[in-house]
């Protein structure tokens, strides 16, 4: 379910055009073009729907509008400052929109909770410098955050960025190893089941879906994901991120602490997105994010296979927030 603001920008982000380069598809997940309206259309069905715990209901005109995050679950996180909830028109969407009202996140963003109060503004800092983007052009998340970034408010960013350090992350994604998924497609910009019968091989992919598509449509920050991953890809992680492997990278906990929950300037890995983490390997190493506070991840991340990402990923997955 989207608003008509999203709808547009995806009709102008050139969603048919190629990428210059390819990409993992299942990271840099990327909406088909939409079809054209038909003249016969249905009426859109407006009635409010609810989701499980909430006494909350919306209509999906309400659910897609980004200067209104849908609070399926108030008395789970504090009180949202205005720009969390409400964004500043006409050029700064809600936060709590597309990283949900708990900070969660989904695949195609970030998960926000817990990090650093000073880490979000820094990074907020690179997409507005043009020092963080995307691998994949026509990715609209990325594209959308550095048109927030350039639009914020100092004061409305420093409030955001108070408001997501002082949540507590939750377990959120479920990883299961496995040789074989069911067959997917992008919607929202990230993957769904296609509806198609039969499975493929996972090969070395990470497939990152919602556990309860419609929920997650209706935004509710209680609903997660779970991320098949290879077999075998959680342990080759664990080798790579506590010791680095032989020659492939450096340790991970040396920056990120000894659990991952981050060390000073080095923000929290445990529990994080691996389709995001994947991600952002992939753009530090190919150069699409390079800001200041990155530049310490070049020579780790430099000799890193797709498959040594992916196994970074799925271990970290697994661990606890």
């Amino acid at each position: 379910m989207l608003g008509a603001a999203l709808l547009a920008l995806i009709g102008r982000s050139g969603g048919a055009e190629p990428a210059p380069s390819p990409v993992p598809y299942w990271a840099f997940a990327v909406n088909p073009p939409a079809p054209p309206a038909s003249e016969n259309a249905v009426p859109a069905d407006e009635r409010r729907r609810r989701v499980p715990d909430s006494d909350r209901a919306f209509s999906p005109a309400q659910v897609g509008d980004l200067y209104s995050a849908p609070d399926w679950h108030p008395d789970g996180h504090p009180s949202m400052p205005e720009v969390v909830a409400r964004g500043r028109k006409p050029d700064v969407f809600a936060c709590g929109y597309c990283h949900l009202p708990n900070g969660q996140g989904r695949p195609e963003n970030s998960s926000l909770a817990g990090l650093p109060a000073s880490y979000i503004l820094a990074q907020v800092e690179d997409f507005r410098n043009g020092e963080r983007g995307s691998s994949e052009p026509r990715h609209l998340p990325a594209t959308l955050m550095g048109g927030v970034a350039r639009k914020v408010s100092t004061t409305d960013l420093a409030e955001a960025a108070r408001y997501f350090a002082s949540l507590r992350p939750r377990a959120w994604i479920r990883v299961v190893e496995t040789d074989a998924v069911a067959k997917t497609r992008v919607a929202g910009w990230m993957l769904v089941a296609s509806g198609e019968s039969g499975t493929e091989p996972i090969g070395e992919r990470i497939i990152e879906m919602p556990v309860d598509l419609e929920r997650t449509e209706l935004r509710d920050d209680r609903s997660g994901f779970v991320a098949y991953v290879p077999v075998g890809s959680v342990g080759k992680g664990e080798v790579l991120v506590k010791t680095g492997g032989p020659g492939t990278t450096i340790a991970c906990v040396g920056c990120h602490g000894p659990a991952l929950q981050g060390l000073d300037a080095a923000p929290p890995l445990a529990g994080r997105s691996p389709s995001y983490i994947v991600r952002q390997l992939y753009d530090i190493q190919h150069g699409s994010r390079h800001g200041a506070g990155t530049r310490l991840m070049r020579a780790p991340v430099a000799k890193l296979s797709l498959a040594d990402m992916v196994s970074i990923a799925a271990y970290l997955a697994t661990l606890e927030p």
